[in-house]
């Protein structure tokens, strides 16, 4: 007696609404029986896919089926579709599966379009499923151009909304419901607290990347829309995203390669704005100015304290760091003459501790003396002084914890030099590891804070043959003394290149000419020159 055909169902819509209609799951189920039970086949397996477009493979009920009929031995011999439609709506790939399926002894029917295996009926497939495809890119093509045009008239196309947003009904047009975006009050604050570390940290720090936005987020509980962690991936959509001004931008992207669209084809749909537009312009200016595209990393997190804003005078090339004696002196010289020699450039060579402290004590002693900040900011004169107490004891606190550290570590190695402890001890290589890390880390953390207080007065530093020109921007001074009065931390990451608060008569009308720091002046214990 000869063995029933085993058939393997494969059922499939591609949206809900397509579930709800003629050919629902339930319904391609009901035909695919009878069609089995009309022919004695034996069903032997059932895969089902719910909400999956024909047009590409990535579909997992679609992939587990496939592998099962390419096994050895395959557990069916057919494969049985409503139509060839619902298996593929892509003619190159039909044919790539039925001859893959063919190869294992496995062949494809259909329900409505009945078939037999002769040269005619495979062109006839073939022809059916050219049709398919091109119904299919028809269709894509209609239902996108009437999404674009709902997203234009400012309504909501079903997808997830932007977190800080929920989908409410807005107004009903004969059956259908049309959607918009509201605030959600609870993400929102999310989404305002995600802006606010960008630009000014908490009271602890100064202003976050997104890395350190992450963390906070995650340390302090707050959760994503779902209930999961927060990812950079996340917070980066948050901050780049021009919903939260009350602009979503539609169609940006195709949904099948992910590849960016020509600006003509993406549509700027109105919703609520959560952030005002210039925080959202001064957020975007500051990931770019971190991004390794436009600046090394190295100077935004770099140890030395003027890296990527120290520049030759005479050449305008970059000062780099250049050591001596094994490492034992540090020195800054003008990157052109280090290539080239005298010939490209006559810059300065200064040694790195000499031009550091320079830079710092006359930002600290001129540019905030009461005199002067009285002029551009009298209403916060008063918290400028709790604000440099508050920063030179923490960097003093982070000086005494790597001091500690390493004094706990020299104990250490006096010990082992005295025989008193073995070095070949794991818990002692552990303390060792432990308090160099320690060691290093308040090293570090000390160093950074004195350089992102400098860089939020300082933007530019060029050295000449006779003097060296510290150049900044109002703004950014401006806003580091207003967080300085909010009692927040003036470290406000990198800035862009804006060199316009060196003093002119219209601003600065005590100071009528610009000057500088002069080498030869600091020689004899005098400082020329002021902001």
């Amino acid at each position: 007696m000869t063995a029933p055909t085993r058939a393997a169902l494969y059922l499939r819509v591609s949206t809900g609404r397509q579930a709800e209609s003629d050919l629902s799951i339930p319904d391609q189920r009901r035909q695919a029986t009878a069609y089995c039970a009309g022919r004695g086949w034996e069903i032997a397996a059932e895969y089902v896919e719910a909400g999956a477009s024909a047009t590409d493979e990535r579909r997992p009920e679609f992939q587990r089926m496939i592998d099962a009929a390419t096994a050895k031995p395959p557990p069916f011999d057919v494969i049985l579709v409503h139509s060839f439609s619902r298996f593929f709506r892509d003619q190159f790939q039909l044919e790539f599966y039925v001859r893959r399926l063919a190869r294992s002894g496995v062949r494809l029917a259909s329900i409505t379009q009945e078939l037999g295996d002769d040269p005619m009926s495979t062109m006839i497939r073939q022809i059916m499923a050219l049709f398919d495809e091109y119904q299919s890119k028809e269709n894509a093509k209609h239902t996108l151009r009437a999404m674009k045009e709902n997203a234009r008239q400012g309504f909501w196309n079903g997808a997830l909304p932007p977190i800080g947003y929920r989908v409410v009904a807005v107004e009903q047009r004969g059956q259908k419901t049309k959607k918009g975006l509201e605030i959600d009050p609870i993400q929102a604050e999310t989404v305002r607290l995600i802006f606010r570390l960008a630009l000014e940290g908490d009271v602890h720090s100064g202003a976050m990347g997104i890395k350190s936005i992450t963390r906070h987020l995650n340390d302090a509980g707050i959760r994503t829309r779902d209930g999961g962690r927060w990812g950079i991936a996340a917070v980066h959509k948050v901050l780049t995203r021009t919903a939260y001004i009350g602009r979503h931008r539609f169609n940006l992207r195709c949904a099948r390669t992910k590849e960016r669209k020509p600006e003509a084809e993406v549509i700027e749909m109105a919703v609520p704005p959560i952030i005002d537009e210039a925080t959202f312009t001064e957020v975007q200016a500051r990931l770019k100015a971190r991004n390794p595209a436009f600046i090394a990393p190295r100077t935004v997190s770099g140890p030395t304290l003027l890296t990527g804003i120290c520049f030759c005078a005479q050449c305008g090339g970059a000062m780099t760091l250049r050591t001596g004696k094994g490492g034992r002196y540090r020195y800054y010289t003008c990157s052109t003459r280090a290539r080239q020699g005298n010939t490209g450039c006559q810059g300065r060579t200064v040694p790195m501790e000499k031009l550091d402290t320079l830079v710092a004590n006359h930002l600290e002693r001129r540019l905030l003396n009461p005199e002067r900040l009285e002029e551009i900011l009298a209403a916060v004169l008063h918290r400028r002084e709790e604000w440099a107490e508050r920063r030179t004891g923490h960097v003093t606190e982070l000086r005494r914890r790597a001091a500690e550290a390493e004094a706990k570590l020299k104990r250490l190695y006096d010990a082992i030099e005295a025989g008193v402890a073995d070095l070949a001890d794991p818990m002692l290589k552990d303390r060792i590891a432990e308090l160099t890390t320690v060691r290093d880390q308040a090293r570090a953390d000390a160093g950074g804070y004195r350089r992102d207080h400098l860089r939020a007065l300082a933007q530019r530093v060029e050295v000449g043959q006779g003097e060296v020109r510290i150049m900044g921007s109002k703004t950014a001074l401006l806003r580091t003394l207003t967080a300085a009065a909010g009692g927040k931390s003036a470290a406000s990451g990198v800035r862009s290149f804006i060199p316009n608060w060196r003093p002119v008569g219209d601003s600065n009308p005590c100071y009528r000419r610009e000057r500088a720091v002069s080498w030869a002046s600091r020689r004899t214990g005098h400082e020329a020159g002021a902001f």
